[in-house]
């Protein structure tokens, strides 16, 4: 696609997934909706996957599910239902509420992004897919002003605009396997599916690292498939449960009161549980002790929670949304290294509750359970070592145990930039030698090289901004940001020579949660 001669700007869009797609649909219909000539002449798509395809929703197993409820995850902010209604549209007659397979999430993104390129082309803007990946952001050569980005390749585009939209990519190594991270029968992560019916033997015994999320997506996996699975984290506790993360079916004005909180108040903490508590007893007068299970035994609170969930008594489900979009509002007035206290004080609120376990995701882990396919060890192994074809385990007060494969599910590394020596370039993959992280994010989410510099014409959209705002990967959150940024690009250029847009995603490690 040749655009010498043509106005508008050029942008590069880093990630090709959820959140980059959503930013290309939200700009395209911007555009599209103006009378000519646009400030951006050119989409270049530039992604090694398929649009949506990704860690976070590309695999095709039907057994995983999304975690959070159809209504929502639209990719557009002001049409909260589209994703609904591409479904429907394809036969699907679940209720809004439901969890669907992953799958189906990444292929409405597929369908939307031709979609967004057909709105293109008839609006005359060109859009075009190039399979590749990025490295790094850096300062254009040519005296134009913007930027060079690598790709691994080893070619270059220039873009007048960046937009991050990495999603995570890089697993966890868990306490004690680090040297174990290129073993054969070790699996840095249970996704895609596809890697555990590939490389495992029939009927094996297999350590599955972790008891969140992605430990329940493994011990799902792996016994639905005929494997004895065995969990084992150091916290030796597992998710609670819900119907689905959904949206609220009531205003809950105690919640409304968090983004107004003072954040210089040393009791900030004790505040936001008082209003989550009024919010829950104003729709359930039901004490919250008795919403929750408090039984000692993993398994027996995750049997208990289910029973919950199933007779409807419990409300706290229904509050968790409002309550990360209130703690996303209030985030970012807060001091430095107060979001850092208050996500570890909060630590069992995150890893319990608003990440709880779809129903019948759970009712399936306890099938698993009852029928002596899984099993969940306490305490987490102190010593590793494989001997003679198996993994040898240890644990403090237990005889060792072996297994024929490990999988390691404790979740992703959180995506992070960094600057190089001379803060002329951002580098995507790990950080250069001498490199600085990029710590903080200005309001409109853009990235500065230093605390007096100007702003860089370089923004960042989902995970990435946890730098900023907690649960970064939360989708209505990612929507609305997608939106913010493509508003700012369809606005006219300050220069009048600008060109492209090109979507770049950084070749994967491996395969976020919704």
């Amino acid at each position: 696609m040749d655009v010498k001669g043509d106005t508008g700007r050029e942008v590069v869009v880093i990630g090709g997934g959820v959140a980059g797609t959503s930013l290309l649909l939200q700009l395209v219909r911007t555009l599209a909706g103006r009378r000519p000539p646009h400030p951006v002449r050119a989409v270049r798509i530039v992604d090694p996957r398929p649009a949506g395809w990704g860690l976070a929703f590309g695999d095709e197993d039907p057994l995983l599910l999304c975690n959070s409820a159809a209504e929502l995850n639209s990719l557009l902010a002001d049409r909260p239902g589209d994703f609904v209604d591409h479904l429907r549209a394809h036969g699907w007659t679940g209720s809004a509420k439901d969890c669907v397979p992953r799958a189906r999430m990444a292929e409405y993104c597929a369908d939307r992004a031709d979609r967004a390129r057909e709105q293109a082309a008839r609006a005359g803007i060109a859009v075009e897919h190039v399979r590749a990946s990025a490295e790094s952001i850096g300062t254009a050569a040519d005296g134009r002003g913007g930027h060079q980005v690598r790709l691994s390749t080893g070619e270059e585009l220039y873009a007048d605009d960046v937009v991050v939209c990495t999603g995570v990519q890089r697993p966890r190594v868990p306490r004690g396997f680090a040297e174990f991270r290129h073993h054969p029968r070790y699996l840095d992560s249970p996704y895609p599916a596809s890697r555990i019916r590939q490389r495992l033997r029939p009927r094996s015994r297999v350590l599955v690292l972790g008891s969140h999320q992605s430990a329940t997506d493994a011990a799902l996996l792996l016994c639905r498939d005929g494997h004895r699975a065995t969990l084992s984290s150091p916290s030796g506790k597992l998710p609670a449960v819900r119907e689905s993360l959904a949206a609220p079916p009531h205003a809950y004005p105690p919640l409304e009161r968090i983004s107004r909180l003072d954040p210089a108040d040393p009791y900030l903490e004790d505040r936001l549980v008082r209003c989550v508590v009024e919010a829950v007893r104003l729709h359930d007068r039901r004490p919250l002790r008795r919403q929750v299970s408090r039984a000692s035994d993993p398994v027996q609170r995750l049997r208990e929670e289910t029973a919950l969930a199933e007779a409807g008594a419990c409300a706290w489900p229904d509050v968790i949304v409002p309550l990360i979009e209130q703690v996303i509002e209030l985030a970012p007035e807060l001091p430095a290294g107060r979001l850092e206290e208050l996500s570890a004080e909060f630590a069992w609120l995150t890893d319990r509750y608003a990440t709880a376990l779809a129903r019948v995701n759970a009712r399936r882990l306890l099938a698993h359970f009852d029928s002596g396919a899984l099993r969940l060890a306490r305490p987490y192994p102190r010593a590793a070592s494989f001997e003679d074809g198996l993994w040898r385990v240890e644990r403090p007060g237990a005889a060792p145990e072996t297994y024929d494969y490990v999988v390691n599910a404790t979740g992703f590394e959180q995506p992070v930039l960094h600057w190089d020596r001379e803060r002329t370039a951002l580098h995507l993959d790990g950080a250069p030698a001498g490199g600085t992280a990029v710590g903080r994010l200005e309001a409109d989410l853009r990235v500065r090289s230093g605390p007096g510099a100007a702003p860089q014409r370089v923004w960042v959209v989902g995970v990435g901004t946890h730098v900023r705002i907690p649960f970064a990967n939360h989708l209505r959150n990612v929507v609305r940001q997608a939106r913010q940024v493509a508003d700012r690009l369809a606005e006219p250029a300050p220069d009048p020579a600008f060109s492209v847009i090109s979507v770049i995603r950084p070749m994967p490690s491996g395969d976020c949660l919704s």
